[in-house]
């Protein structure tokens, strides 16, 4: 349901101030909302017990604390992949995928409901664009699952506790998070910000299919986030089939900009690729994509592709994910397999909100 009521996870710490001042409160008032917000991972006022009551149901009845709405969750059979669709305030649904590993809790969030990008084998891709997520619905997944996690204490409190953090974020989930630059750079500044979510910048990696003036724009900006560029071929006549946007950007100015991102902020590049049988996964793509990467600081991340019903690949048999990670590691390109996860949740970006959107139970 649409409604007036301000997003308080929109706000940015003035205009939270701003908020609290004009309805007569002391001005230090927003600094103690914000800790709840982001440090506690608080969404209901009631939680927020050093605020007066008439502060608290004026929150609750003049302000959002949390945009999402959980419409559906689902656990991996292995226990180490929890996916949630959450239903935004006018009735898009997103996705979120929690990826749980020894050392770390991975959370792969989105920036916009749908994709223009269209890449055919991508469930995102093929619902279509259907609108931009602000800051707040951005910043609002990754304080779900801080919940989820347990971590309502302060995040300073929770580096010790393995498990009971979320402490790396990947925005590669639905949408191109750089066809929305503006909101997702106030999300990640609000989860960046010590008096925000406080997490480092370099536990952030952002993907994306190759928007190359938005990448020289990321390459200009104070936050160390990691960059992952979605390459899944090594030519332009493929790359043009597998993803659109090469048409626009082909692989030699993509491949430029990287190596012009890696000079002035001294950072590796990630270039993911999916594999597909039989399409993109032969000894001869191997090295040709070894060719193009030669000499950069970078790293491959090969993606056996998960599954999605209307995808007309299907994703590469072991061996062949094997025999591609070899060539090129021989080649001397620093290549690692991503684990798989959550095939059985439909993780892959939009696979969830695909089947609820169409009556199927997963």
């Amino acid at each position: 349901m649409i409604t007036n009521k301000p997003i308080l996870l929109n706000l940015s710490p003035t205009e939270l101030e701003d908020l609290v001042t004009g309805w007569g409160e002391p001005d230090y008032r927003a600094a103690q909302i914000e800790s709840w917000l982001y440090q506690q991972a608080a969404d209901d006022a009631a939680q927020m017990t050093n605020l007066p009551q008439a502060l608290r149901q004026r929150l609750v009845d003049e302000s959002i604390l949390s945009p999402l709405t959980p419409v559906m969750s689902l656990d991996s059979a292995d226990g180490y992949t929890h996916k949630t669709l959450f239903a935004l305030p006018d009735g898009q649904e997103v996705e979120a995928v929690l990826m749980r590993y020894d050392q770390r809790q991975t959370l792969c969030i989105s920036t916009q409901a749908g994709c223009a990008m269209g890449c055919p084998f991508c469930a995102t891709g093929q619902m279509g664009f259907k609108r931009n997520l602000s800051a707040g619905e951005i910043v609002a997944q990754v304080l779900y699952y801080a919940r989820w996690l347990g971590a309502r204490q302060p995040l300073v409190r929770q580096l010790d506790r393995a498990g009971k953090q979320v402490t790396n974020i990947v925005f590669m989930g639905m949408g191109e998070p750089l066809a929305n630059y503006a909101e997702t750079w106030r999300a990640i500044r609000r989860l960046n910000d010590p008096s925000g979510f406080n997490l480092g910048a370099r536990r952030m990696t952002l993907s994306t299919v190759g928007l190359v003036p938005a990448i020289r724009r990321m390459s200009r900006e104070p936050e160390q986030v990691g960059l992952a560029v979605s390459m899944h071929a090594p030519t332009d006549e493929l790359r043009n089939i597998i993803v659109p946007l090469n048409r626009r950007y082909p692989l030699a100015m993509l491949l430029q900009t990287s190596r012009e991102y890696i000079e002035r902020t001294h950072r590796r590049v990630t270039f993911e690729y999916a594999l597909m049988d039989h399409l993109n996964d032969n000894p001869t793509q191997a090295d040709q994509l070894a060719d193009l990467l030669r000499g950069l600081l970078c790293h491959v991340n090969l993606i056996p592709l998960n599954p999605t019903p209307d995808s007309p690949w299907s994703g590469s048999p072991d061996e062949r994910v094997a025999a591609f990670r070899d060539r090129l590691q021989a080649a001397g390109i620093p290549t690692t397999v991503r684990l798989r996860r959550g095939i059985d949740i439909a993780a892959g970006c939009g696979q969830l909100r695909n089947a609820h959107s169409q009556g199927k139970v997963v």
